[in-house]
């Protein structure tokens, strides 16, 4: 990457330097951080010799390891203890995060499953009822599995019939999944448990006397959350037969690094086995014709040239999502035995802009689910390919649901939005009338704020949206305390969401920002290769543009701008706090992909490959030490306050990488800011997390924020953490 010029000097920017510096030299002296050894390992890519001190880090359950993350959890510890807002932002997040809310009944049989949390229970509750608008009774509590609620339910997949439930469990956030199956009519467990399951659903067999699941090999004793984790099968399970007599169905020992997930269709007659290469979106797709005992998987599209989703089949024509010619997606029909697109029917076509997202099939109507610029909207086809209507959606916001098999006549789906939490809504399917199922009601007053998108151009001119949620005719004085976030990555999207958190920060007085960036999936295959492989740095262009954007339309100042991302988006705040520490009043990592070079190394990190490439080429090399965090860390730099934050227990993104990156950020520090870790017990990536932990965590974030930013909080935020008034 070549360097960026230097600007050249101006009167008011030398002023504004002026009083900067004098401010640096009136700041506090910095924090004494635990001292963190460094080691001398060394290692050699393709002739390039790159020094990892803090490699010893990577062992997080050595003694020395555990006595550094003690240290750094007490110093934490004590700075935030110094933060008087701290007890009014918990008091005011708790007061709107407990409110009742539900999760859009699935129909099963004559049943239906629904979850309920009362509002600050740790965990969702599981209930069944004959009748959606009646309670009916608790079928499975996850609170009740452990006292610090970490237990968490992972996967529920009813039978065709209703009568049985496949749940899967985890424990401590672990992407580690145990099988078990409840007997509906009793609550009762029948004695079946499964274990070294991971990221897929219980296929059940139509009669209900078994299901298809995945699986790997155990780990080694002492890796279950650091060992690489390859070589997943699919295996049949029999009703009352122990594990060790379950039958193989499908491995694939030549792709050690491939994910394969069962379905079957609602008919009943085919399982369907998916297979991907790692994360990479292109997929195969196999075949077993469950009316013929013993029959052996068959190649069905088995290219993996493209994406492709199963919705339903009429014997032995599929319907299929897929994005093979059309980078935006469509649906066709395809037959068994004719995989050529030349023989392909086309039921609905691509679109000039929006992507097709999701498809369900409801007698003779299938329900499409569009992404258009980052939010829903949803239309209703005949199975003849002609469009029928559009669903009316009273906000712009995000579309979730539509469960369910061929022959309801009705479903359900769930709406919202960043101001408005989900709202339920049921759909009949003959006359497409949709009412209110279940609308929530929170503490907070969502019609106060507004949400609006806007584009603005990247570094090589491209055009990104990002939308803006802030206090209607709020003023632009430049000094607004803005949060902004992105993902940029895996083909994933960020539409309209509703989080107790982003009401808090709203209530703050602070502008949420969302960028839109290359990478995801909001505009089809090209905006996800564009923010891939060696195209990776756009994403961070992206984002980088973002935030002066922000600047330069009055909305925020670099010393009111905080940065925060998880994951793959805690890569993104890495790659742009140490590419431009200059720009941001605060960053906050969560989870992060932050070493670049030896991601692949740890459980599943292999699969990030279609994102990243590894370290193992020398091509891929290259592109990742260029933006690599971890290795970007320059001494002698004057970094933002910085909070990284991981959990113990992350056995998808091990907290190594956060570990690291925190060592190496406190050795190179040359400002007085603070450099701080918060490092959470018994939890894992983020799945599952008690609603306690997730409380905890926020605000513990947001008074970081508003201890660096400098945020006061408005005289509203009362002792009983009442809603306060404009």
């Amino acid at each position: 990457m070549r360097p960026r010029p230097r600007p050249r000097s101006h009167p008011i920017l030398a002023l504004a330097l002026a009083t900067l510096l004098a401010a640096a030299a009136a700041a506090p002296e910095p924090l004494a951080y635990p001292p963190t050894r460094r080691g001398d390992v060394v290692d050699d890519y393709f002739g390039t010799k790159i020094a990892d001190p803090y490699r010893w880090l990577e062992d997080d359950r050595s003694p020395e390891t555990e006595a550094w993350v003690k240290a750094q959890d007490a110093l934490t510890a004590a700075w935030l203890a110094k933060v008087p807002e701290r007890a009014a932002l918990r008091k005011r997040l708790s007061a709107i995060w407990d409110y009742e809310r539900f999760s859009a009944p699935r129909k099963r049989g004559k049943r239906f499953f629904y979850s309920r949390n009362a509002g600050l229970q740790d965990q969702a509750v599981q209930y069944v009822t004959d009748d959606p608008a009646r309670p009916g009774h608790v079928l499975l509590d996850p609170n009740r599995l452990s006292k610090d609620g970490t237990v968490a339910l992972s996967g529920f997949d009813p039978t065709d019939d209703g009568r049985l439930v496949a749940y899967a469990l985890s424990e401590a956030g672990s992407d580690w999944d145990t099988w078990h199956v409840r007997d509906v009519a009793t609550g009762k467990d029948l004695p079946d448990v499964l274990r070294w399951s991971k990221f897929a659903s219980a296929a059940w067999r139509k009669d209900g006397a078994g299901f298809w699941y995945d699986r790997f090999d155990p780990p080694l004793p002492g890796q279950e959350r650091t060992g690489a984790t390859k070589n997943q099968q699919i295996w049949w399970h029999r009703l009352g037969t122990l594990q060790s007599a379950d039958a193989l169905v499908y491995a694939r020992p030549d792709h050690p690094e491939w994910y394969l997930s069962p379905a079957v269709t609602d008919d009943g007659r085919w399982l369907v086995i998916s297979a991907s290469e790692g994360t990479n979106p292109e997929t195969s797709l196999f075949l077993v014709d469950l009316r013929r005992p013993g029959a052996a998987p068959e190649p069905f599209l088995d290219r993996m040239d493209a994406s492709y989703e199963v919705v339903d089949d009429e014997d032995q024509t599929f319907f299929v999502v897929t994005n093979q010619g059309a980078p935006r997606k469509r649906l066709v029909a395809i037959e068994r035995g004719k995989p050529d697109p030349k023989d392909w029917r086309e039921l609905i076509p691509e679109s000039k802009r929006d992507v097709l997202e999701q498809v369900s099939l409801f007698g003779d109507r299938f329900v499409a689910v569009w992404m258009r610029d980052a939010h829903h909207a949803v239309e209703v086809w005949d199975v003849h390919g002609r469009k029928l209507a559009d669903l009316d959606l009273p906000t712009l916001g995000t579309v979730a649901g539509f469960d369910g098999k061929r022959r309801d006549r009705e479903t359900f789906y769930v709406l919202t939005s960043f101001t408005a939490p989900p709202t339920i809504w049921r759909l009949d399917v003959p006359t497409l009338e949709s009412r209110v199922f279940r609308r929530p009601r929170v503490a907070f007053d969502g019609d106060a704020y507004e949400t609006e998108q806007v584009f603005f151009p990247s570094r090589d001119g491209t055009q990104i949206p990002m939308f803006l949620v802030h206090r209607r005719e709020e003023s632009r004085d430049g000094a607004r305390p803005t949060l902004l976030t992105g993902y940029g990555g895996f083909d994933v999207s960020l539409t309209p969401w509703f989080s107790p958190g982003t009401a808090l920060w709203l209530e703050m007085g602070g502008v949420l920002a969302v960028a839109n960036l290359r990478g995801g999936g909001e505009y089809g295959k090209g905006w996800y290769d564009a923010g891939r492989l060696a195209a990776k740095q756009n994403v961070f262009d992206d984002f980088i543009a973002a935030a002066q954007w922000l600047e330069a339309s009055g909305w925020t100042s670099s010393a009111r701008l905080a940065i925060e991302g998880a994951s793959n988006g805690g890569l993104l705040v890495g790659a742009a706090l140490t590419q431009r520490p200059d720009l941001f009043g605060a960053a906050v990592p969560q989870v992060g992909v932050l070493d670049m070079l030896r991601f692949h190394r740890f459980t599943v990190g292999w699969g990030w490959k279609s994102d990243y490439g590894s370290s193992e080429t020398r091509e891929g090399f290259e592109t990742l030490l260029r933006y690599s965090p971890l290795h970007a860390v320059r001494a002698g730099t004057r970094y933002p306050p910085t909070l990284v934050m991981t959990a113990d227990h992350d056995d998808r993104v091990v907290p190594a990488h956060s570990f690291k990156f925190l060592a190496a950020l406190q050795a190179a520090q040359a400002g007085p800011a603070p450099i701080l870790a918060r490092i959470e017990r018994r939890a894992g990536h983020g799945a599952g997390k008690p609603t306690s932990k997730r409380i905890d965590e926020t605000v513990d974030e947001y008074a970081f924020l508003v201890k660096v930013l400098g945020i006061e909080l408005p005289p509203s935020f009362s002792a009983a953490g009442t809603a306060p008034r404009p």
